[in-house]
């Protein structure tokens, strides 16, 4: 894991700073910065840096598929998740007899494409801060064509038990496609949910790139089924061909859901990001931070603060927690220096590899503070 030499290094950014709230934004290391730089001074060649631009998305492909246990081939790009699941609407091509479920622990981006397309969204509600696999399996049946979660939820960090989930559909539902969001575990936990039908996660978070990206996988064998029937040029395979006015030939699978030019600045700073990710390890990084997780779930119930998620011994990097004096309480720790996540009634707390001991012990320290007054 990163020594005190190498964080300050790495993330000087955080010499001053006590920062809890990767789930809302990463602390890109300062590779990504040299990145940026590389793209910029590829960008003055003009056309001629079109050739650095694309042999850079490559590379960005290729650690990507690493990262999410996929082929190049199967994994491509968009702006963002909101991108990336409406173009996963396109694919779908929902009518009104199909049914999609979705949970009230998930991001929008990934719950609510699906409304405007006239067909039932069961909404899986979760119980006492977690989703409970029996209060699934009455929303099943051969009519669900789609079942969409996140791994570890935005609301209160709850880890799903994939494999439960994974099961429960493809008995209860045997044609629905399982899509699943990342974002909030991608570069941060050791992910199990590799045999997703389609794999999502926003780029400016744990795997510490910028805004502008989104990474979509989608294995070879539901290529067909999900492909996007967006317009565009860089997803098609006939693009520039004399028939490109008379039908529509994209790409398959992932590859269409890049339907024009990359931001080519984004995939720079993401391929510098997973890279460093990748060097470091996740597994290092959950062995690292899982312990911190549990000392902070434990200092806030020894301060009467209970959280919001039952507590997780480890896949979850995010605790959250409901109290009355929350606007209190935040500003006290912004005035410390201390910053959390203050929305929707809570406060949400994330740790990431290059968060400390100490950090934890500084927050809960002040928290301690703010209470007694």
């Amino acid at each position: 894991m990163l020594t005190a030499e190498t964080r300050a290094r790495d993330f000087p950014g955080l010499e001053k700073l006590t920062y809890l709230n990767t789930a809302a934004e990463g602390i890109p290391p300062t590779c990504v910065r040299e990145a940026l730089q590389s793209y910029w001074l590829d960008k003055l060649q003009g056309m001629k840096g079109r050739d650095a631009h694309f042999a850079r998305l490559e590379e960005c492909r290729e650690i990507a598929a690493h990262l999410i246990h996929r082929l190049p081939s199967e994994v491509s790009f968009c702006s963002s998740s909101a991108e990336a699941y409406n173009l996963l609407a396109t694919a779908l091509n929902l009518q009104p007899q199909d049914e999609v479920i979705v949970n009230d622990l998930d991001f929008p981006s990934g719950a609510t494409p699906w409304l405007s397309k006239g067909c039932p969204v069961k909404v899986w509600q979760s119980r006492n801060g977690a989703l409970v696999a029996e209060d699934l399996l009455p929303l099943l049946n051969e009519r669900t064509r789609l079942a969409q979660t996140s791994l570890v939820s935005f609301v209160n960090g709850h880890r799903l038990d994939w494999a439960v989930f994974r099961d429960a559909v493809r008995s209860g539902a045997p044609r629905a496609v399982i899509s699943v969001d990342v974002t909030q575990a991608l570069g941060r936990v050791v992910l199990d949910c590799y045999d997703a039908d389609c794999l999502i996660s926003s780029t400016h978070k744990w795997v510490l790139g910028i805004h502008g990206g989104c990474i979509v996988g989608i294995p070879q064998t539901r290529a067909d089924q999900l492909t996007t029937r967006a317009g565009g040029w860089f997803h098609l395979l006939n693009a520039f061909e004399a028939d490109r006015f008379e039908r529509v030939a994209p790409k398959q699978g992932a590859l269409s859901f890049s339907v024009g030019m990359p931001n080519f600045a984004a995939i720079y700073a993401l391929n510098a990001a997973l890279r460093y990710v990748n060097a470091v390890g996740v597994e290092n990084i959950a062995r690292h931070a899982d312990p911190l997780v549990q000392t902070l779930q434990q200092g806030l119930l020894d301060l009467g603060v209970t959280p919001m998620a039952p507590p997780q011994r480890s896949g979850s990097g995010i605790v959250a927690v409901v109290h009355p004096q929350n606007a209190a309480i935040h500003a006290g720790l912004e005035r410390a220096n201390i910053h959390v996540m203050h929305s929707a009634g809570r406060l949400r707390m994330s740790l990431h590899g290059y968060n400390t001991a100490q950090d934890v012990a500084q927050f809960l320290e002040a928290l301690r503070k703010i209470l007694r007054s």
